[in-house]
């Protein structure tokens, strides 16, 4: 998850940096005020705290992000090493060449200039860069998360009330589909069935959308029951292949995550055209589930935007799988391509 951070956080940061570092220096050198406000005394010190803030931002905006953010605590630890080298070498060339081009005084000594001792010292300088930096960027994804996991607290709260605003007493409509049921088994056995996979069906909106995750068995029962109540609309007019490939058990994944495509097929493709078929597949291997949808859009149809439902989604993929899922939707000419895989969970 990319950290969306302000980069005037970072100048007003080492604004005050500097300005601290500037009064301190001031305070515990004992030097005179000339060479206080000399020009030498401050391009040292401008040199020292931009080393500093490069080192800043390469660790938080590169390190932080491939490896911490990652868990990879490992390589992470050793890119500090690799840090404190820059740190070293972009000191060096500020002060040690561009200040002392311009003033022609060198901020060590020949002897401390060699190149063991001027990286084991600057090793010791450039350490609390990187800890702010870490600090820091350890703090910005923590705010982070806080603010998206409210925002999908908000979301699941309107989703709940919408569904409370919905159910018509779900018990007395589960009693009546099944007195329906009941009476039509002995009369007419296809109806009969087709009242049960409804039942199924509210069943499952009512009682399992609400949860944060879901038995990947269940979820897909349920996209096979909303297609099969789907075909009873469409009668002999729905050419769609549906295909599942994969073996699936106690596997856990997102609720309601795909739902949300099969109904974009239904809503906006073209299904009766059997030269046009639309296409959806479910694989489940190694670990992952890959959804793919492919259809014809109806004369008209502007499929550039899937809408409020699909960035709601987005959010909640993010939140729930971090970087581990790929979503991505591609449009051509008239047709329309979905691709999902999110790993599932046992």
């Amino acid at each position: 998850m990319k950290l969306k951070i302000p980069f005037y956080y970072h100048i007003l940061l080492f604004l005050g940096l500097f300005l601290t570092f500037y009064l301190w220096d001031i305070a515990v050198s004992n030097q005179k005020i000339d060479f206080v406000f000399s020009r030498m005394y401050f391009f040292f010190n401008v040199g020292f705290v931009l080393s500093i803030f490069i080192v800043y931002l390469l660790n938080f905006y590169t390190f932080c992000d491939w490896f911490l953010n990652k868990k990879r605590i490992l390589l992470y630890l050793l890119s500090i090493t690799v840090s404190l080298l820059i740190f070293a070498g972009t000191r060096y060339f500020l002060q040690e060449v561009v200040v002392f081009k311009l003033t022609g005084i060198h901020n060590y000594g020949e002897e401390t200039r060699k190149i063991g001792y001027y990286i084991r010292d600057n090793f010791f300088f450039g350490l609390p860069a990187i800890i702010l930096s870490s600090l820091s960027y350890l703090f910005w994804q923590f705010q982070n998360a806080y603010k998206q996991n409210q925002e999908l607290l908000l979301e699941n709260k309107k989703a709940q009330l919408q569904m409370l605003k919905s159910q018509v007493s779900p018990h007395f409509l589960f009693n009546t589909l099944n007195s329906f049921y009941s009476q039509l088994i002995l009369k007419d056995d296809k109806m009969a069935s087709d009242i049960l996979v409804l039942s199924d069906l509210l069943r499952y909106v009512i009682t399992e959308t609400e949860k944060e995750e879901v038995l990947l068995c269940k979820e897909i029962q349920f996209l096979q029951n909303y297609i099969h109540l789907q075909q009873k609309r469409f009668e002999d007019q729905l050419y769609l292949d549906f295909e599942i490939e994969g073996n699936y058990s106690s596997e856990k994944i997102l609720s309601s995550a795909l739902i949300h495509f099969i109904e974009n097929v239904f809503k906006h493709a073209k299904l009766n055209n059997k030269d046009e078929r639309a296409i959806i597949s479910i694989k489940i291997k190694e670990g992952f589930l890959e959804l793919s949808t492919f259809n014809y859009n109806v004369g008209g149809e502007n499929y550039s935007s899937t809408g409020i439902g699909f960035e709601n989604l987005t959010k909640r993929l993010e939140y729930t799988y971090k970087d581990q899922f790929i979503l991505e939707k591609t449009a051509e000419n008239n047709t329309f391509k979905t691709y999902l895989k999110i790993p599932l969970k046992k």
